[in-house]
């Protein structure tokens, strides 16, 4: 078996070896091109046609799709399948009409000097040259112009998610003086709903929800365990205090509440972001206790109304959000 296996490797490596390698003929029509070797393949399968017409189409219906997925609010999966399904189509198509469509032609010559205008190619033929071979140019323009058109439109649709500018709702918040906090509910927080070593998410009474600085954290702490600035005493009454629900590292929503297990040893309370692990500590009045936060969260002053109900003192002691340009002080 092994010498009939060396038998047969030699004789095919002999009878490669041996084999004319393969040349096109040179040119013989007496032109200026005359002697070089040149080949040319002229002419258009329709198959590869209706194949390139499809893939187009099929790039554009992709797109069609991942604008229809992002403006109606589907998940980020079905984002990144038609996406790129519509740029694996487009690009398929591309490179079929490249080796199966436009002439295909191997020519060797020398470079000729520029400084000789006889030597230059005739440009305007060779760009006619191109469209030899292709019958159903109607077709595959209209797919193209279709899928370029719909990618486009693909790639720059996601601008509009990006929302409107922040501009002044980082300082103006619906947060003033005398007004509710409400539960997710709707209905007035009182002061014995806030539970100990935990928190609940208010919102400003009869304003926007979904505004930057609606949302605010209450937690309810030992009167006695605060350690809150000079001008911030009286902002936490019975030990409930509030504060700003965005996580001033990088906007996200504060949705964590650690709690210590044995004190004094254990860490202090601290209002936790889930994304990057930043910690407040609630009863210094939102100071970082950890994780890339550049500045304190905001904190809202709040009273205690009649029936109980929780009320805002003022505004918040600070911009929220994330520590933007003009917001990185404290």
């Amino acid at each position: 078996m092994r010498r009939a296996l060396r038998a047969l490797v030699l004789l095919l490596a002999f009878w490669r070896r041996r084999r004319p390698p393969h040349e096109p003929p040179p040119v013989e029509d007496g032109g200026p091109d005359e002697g070089r070797p040149f080949h040319r393949e002229v002419g258009a399968a329709p198959r590869a046609e209706a194949l390139v017409a499809a893939l187009l189409l099929a790039s554009a219906a992709c797109s069609v799709a991942f604008v229809v997925v992002l403006f109606t609010g589907a998940n980020t999966q079905w984002l990144g399948l038609t996406l790129a399904l519509a740029l694996a189509a487009f690009g398929t198509a591309l490179a079929v009409a490249a080796s199966r469509l436009v002439p295909r032609e191997q020519a060797v010559e020398e470079r000729p000097g520029l400084a000789h205008p006889q030597a230059q190619p005739p440009v305007e033929e060779r760009l006619r040259s191109a469209r030899e071979g292709v019958s159903r140019r109607r077709l595959l323009g209209a797919a193209g112009v279709a899928a370029g058109t719909t990618l486009a439109a693909a790639v720059a649709a996601p601008i509009a998610s990006v929302g409107p500018a922040v501009g002044n709702s980082i300082v103006d918040t619906p947060w003033r003086r005398g007004r509710r906090l409400v539960g997710e509910d709707g209905k007035p927080l009182l002061a014995d709903d806030v539970p100990s070593a935990s928190f609940v998410t208010a919102f400003p009474e009869g304003a926007d929800r979904r505004e930057l600085g609606s949302p605010v954290i209450v937690v309810r702490e030992a009167p006695a365990a605060f350690r809150l600035p000079r001008d911030r005493r009286d902002w936490a009454p019975e030990g409930i205090a509030a504060y700003s629900k965005i996580c001033t590292h990088a906007g996200c929503a504060l949705a964590l509440y650690r709690s210590p297990l044995y004190e004094p040893t254990s860490e202090p309370p601290g209002i936790a972001c889930p994304c990057h692990y930043s910690v407040f500590d609630p009863r210094t009045g939102g100071t970082v206790v950890s994780g890339p936060a550049g500045r304190p969260l905001p904190q809202l002053p709040l009273e205690i109304g009649a029936g109980r109900e929780l009320r805002a003192g003022g505004p918040f002691s600070g911009p929220i959000g994330p520590s933007w340009w003009a917001v990185r002080h404290t």
